[in-house]
């Protein structure tokens, strides 16, 4: 295959052929916009987007249903987008960001927090369900199809029954911020190894720590 065939595929999207650039990420990292959200639990894809920002010296700029960022890392370009739809309104900025780049859903990672995992368990998945969480639920909506990357963050399960809006929306106790800090980093290398090495052998890497 040529060097062109490599970087460009076509693919339909609404009827039309468009061209896919393959060497283009889209990583979408989750969280609500607004200072009362700020270090929150359920913006932990916000915190992660901000280090990997500060990692490959990279700044956000607001633009259309997302804050962006451009990255570049190893011959490859990372587009980070925060998105300012609110949670569970996500999946409006994932799909137009990704027919935006033209990038190929299989260059999509999503970054969110999930309450099934211990506080700071990072785990990658190449599909699954929505977990109970609202903004997998608009992405998959909106996209049609749940065959997309995701690498969620434990938050654990440390709140009385009934109050899971509150813990998620509560904010790290001193006890948890050196554990969140060091898996924020984590988490940045794990994203790095999925646009360089692929997800299969990212997990392998990584989902056993």
């Amino acid at each position: 295959m040529s060097l062109i065939s490599r970087i460009f595929a076509r693919f339909l999207r609404k009827g039309k052929a468009i061209e896919l650039d393959e060497m283009k990420y889209l990583i979408v990292c989750l969280g609500n916009i607004g200072a009362e959200y700020d270090e929150t639990r359920h913006n932990i894809g916000f915190k992660i987007a901000d280090r990997l920002a500060k990692d490959l010296e990279a700044s956000f700029t607001t633009s259309r249903l997302a804050q962006v960022a451009e990255m570049k890392y190893k011959g490859k370009t990372l587009v980070v987008i925060k998105p300012t739809t609110y949670m569970n309104l996500s999946g409006k900025a994932v799909k137009y960001w990704l027919d935006q780049e033209k990038i190929p859903i299989e260059n999509l990672l999503v970054v969110n927090d999930d309450i099934a995992l211990p506080l700071g368990t990072l785990r990658m998945r190449k599909q699954g369900a929505d977990g109970g969480h609202n903004g997998l639920t608009d992405i998959i909506g909106k996209l049609g199809t749940n065959v997309f990357c995701r690498l969620r963050f434990g938050l654990g399960d440390d709140f009385p029954r009934g109050r899971q809006i509150d813990f998620v929306l509560g904010h790290w106790k001193p006890s948890e911020e050196p554990i969140v800090d060091e898996k924020v980093d984590q988490a940045v290398e794990i994203i790095k190894s999925f646009v360089t090495q692929g997800p299969d052998r990212t997990m392998n890497l990584f989902n056993k720590k």
